[in-house]
């Protein structure tokens, strides 16, 4: 193998660590984010269910008031 060839490949071989540890990091910035999104979706899941329940408990008492007027 010639010396511009060698270089050509070592060059080759780096572009392919420099992105390959590019990768890596944009991983683990997605996984941080896709951890950050289920813990709001599930907060959000949660409120709703309150919220909900609150309106639920709200018919209940109009239709009692509703039986008893």
């Amino acid at each position: 193998m010639s010396d511009p060839t060698l270089k050509q490949l070592e060059h080759k071989v780096e572009t392919l660590i420099e992105h390959y540890q590019q990768l890596q990091q944009e991983i683990r910035l997605l996984k941080a984010e896709r951890t950050a999104w289920q813990g709001e979706r599930a907060k959000l899941i949660k409120q709703n269910e309150l919220a909900r329940d609150r309106v639920e408990a709200m018919i209940e008492r109009l239709k009692s008031m509703e039986q008893s007027g």
